[in-house]
């Protein structure tokens, strides 16, 4: 699935401008636990929390991540996207929760690849 794909599929809002969301996700972590973040997501996977921080970012860049989808219509502020535009880690918003996001992603995925 395109990030841009995940964004619609999410309703979501691409909070850092001029990031793009043309590459390819293969997979999906979701958490709002960093150090579970650090020591279980694969590198290149989306990052979906519920977390707002500058610590997110720090984590999502040093973890390899794709993006940062942040659930639950939480936004970061001004401060924080910013540090992900420096970082090149595109963040989305959206309203859905934590289980429907994941829910609507993992119905997108084929069968083999949930």
């Amino acid at each position: 699935m395109i990030l841009k794909e995940m964004q619609a599929l999410l309703s979501g809002e691409l909070l850092t401008r001029g990031l793009g969301l043309e590459a390819e996700c293969v997979k999906v972590f979701a958490s709002d636990l960093m150090s579970d973040v650090l020591a279980f997501m694969d590198p290149g996977s989306v990052l979906l929390t519920g977390l707002v921080n500058a610590h997110v970012v720090r984590t999502a860049r040093l973890a390899e991540a794709m993006a940062i989808v942040v659930v639950q219509g939480k936004r970061p502020d001004a401060g924080v996207v910013d540090e992900a535009m420096k970082n090149n880690v595109p963040i989305i918003a959206t309203a859905c929760s934590m289980f429907e996001a994941c829910s609507r992603i993992s119905g997108s995925f084929p069968e083999g690849r949930r």
